[in-house]
């Protein structure tokens, strides 16, 4: 799986998907993409799923014929020290996910 983190997302989070080839925004030269303009250029990538903390992005996109999905991490806050709490559960999802869809996480 070749996940994206999103900017609004803590880098150091990166390194707890160590068995995917996750990549931040910044590194992957998407940094400063919003949204729509965000998934195309990450499925233009090759980026499976975007892992992203803005809860609000499933509602404002269109995943319909997407080839990426969203993986959405819903903490009490987007340190990453409530971040990594999720990621157990993260790493079981995302065996599963499919192109389109939207997990969240909570």
């Amino acid at each position: 799986m070749k996940p994206l983190l999103d900017e609004c997302v803590d880098q150091k989070l990166r390194l707890l998907f160590a068995e995917h080839d996750c990549q931040t925004a910044a590194y992957a030269k998407l940094a400063g993409l919003k949204n729509g303009v965000l998934l195309a250029a990450a499925e233009a990538a090759g980026f499976e799923v975007l892992i992203t903390t803005d809860q609000g992005m499933p509602y404002q996109q269109n995943l319909e014929g997407r080839r990426i999905a969203i993986l959405v991490l819903c903490a009490s806050t987007n340190r990453l020290a409530d971040l990594k709490n999720l990621v157990p559960t993260a790493l079981v999802r995302l065996r599963a996910i499919h192109a389109g869809e939207v997990v969240r996480l909570a």
